[in-house]
């Protein structure tokens, strides 16, 4: 989530395993396609960034410009306000809307609002990071976004940063960086990517800690000194792996826990010879 790849990444997983997202806005209408994306693999220890582009990865909620409309990743349409639109480029665009680090939960709370608050929006940059469909490998579009965002003026529209690092050391430096200003991780590109979509090897997350999203499932009643409350939550993954979540709620939430339905992040290290996620801990509810 999501947050740490999202907008829409509820909705798809919430259709995936039967269910629909609590609090999802802005579902696509009937005949309406959610729109292809690249989506990435997690990058191998010791990754090399020679040969990619490397950027920080933002701690947003995906969307993709069509030339004509703003869609979350599920196909649904961005509830943002005329403004914020009349000033993207007519040419397609894949990005995330951002406000900022550690600040997903109030970025969800303006982009699910289904009459757009301005005070809200005018916070929200939109960062670029693909041109879908356009030729040539991705250093070139990369360069061309930068392009058509010099050219946009002042507005929401922002080019991601795209940096070359020169080995592995330099690799980690930057994550530690990103990290301790409190960014999620980095993303690697291929830089002769021609543009794809699907889940593929030419993009790669590099994050401290890997992520997943389930869906809750069932409340493990709390003992000691969360009687009365959540315990655990009961969640179950898109492979269909049950197991609980019972470490990093807050008490807000574990008084009024996620409902079944909902679909949530958590952070792991690894899995079990089962698939399971280990040392996994709740991270926050998925975005719309």
């Amino acid at each position: 989530m999501s947050r740490r790849d999202v907008v829409g990444r509820a909705l798809a997983l919430a259709a995936a395993l039967g269910v629909r997202a609590a609090g999802a806005a802005a579902e696509p209408p009937p005949g309406v396609a959610a729109p292809a994306m690249l989506l990435a693999r997690e990058a191998a220890a010791g990754q090399s960034p020679v040969g990619y582009r490397v950027s920080e990865k933002l701690d947003g909620i995906r969307a993709q410009w069509d030339g004509r409309v703003l869609r979350f990743r599920g196909g649904g349409l961005v509830p943002a306000p005329a403004w914020f639109t009349a000033g993207l480029p007519p040419v397609a665009l894949d990005g995330e809307l951002w406000l900022g680090r550690g600040r997903f939960e109030a970025l969800t709370a303006i982009v699910r609002d289904r009459q757009p608050d301005d005070a809200g929006w005018r916070q929200v940059r939109y960062g670029v990071f693909e041109l879908p469909g356009a030729p040539g490998p991705f250093a070139e579009r990369a360069a061309r976004i930068e392009r058509l965002v010099g050219h946009a003026g002042p507005g929401p529209l922002m080019a991601v940063a795209q940096w070359e690092l020169p080995d592995p050391a330099a690799l980690q430096a930057r994550l530690a960086s990103v990290v301790v200003q409190g960014g999620e991780g980095l993303m690697l590109h291929r830089a002769d990517a021609p543009y794809v979509t699907g889940r593929s090897e030419v993009l790669l997350k590099l994050k401290p800690l890997q992520d997943g999203e389930a869906v809750v499932v069932g409340h493990v009643a709390g003992k000691g000194r969360f009687v009365g409350q959540l315990g655990a939550l009961r969640v179950r993954t898109p492979q269909g792996r049950e197991f609980a979540l019972g470490t990093g709620f807050s008490d807000a939430q574990r008084a009024s826990p996620p409902p079944p339905g909902t679909v949530v992040t958590y952070t792991y290290r690894g899995t079990t010879a089962r698939g399971l996620p280990r040392f996994a801990s709740f991270l926050r509810v998925a975005g719309p």
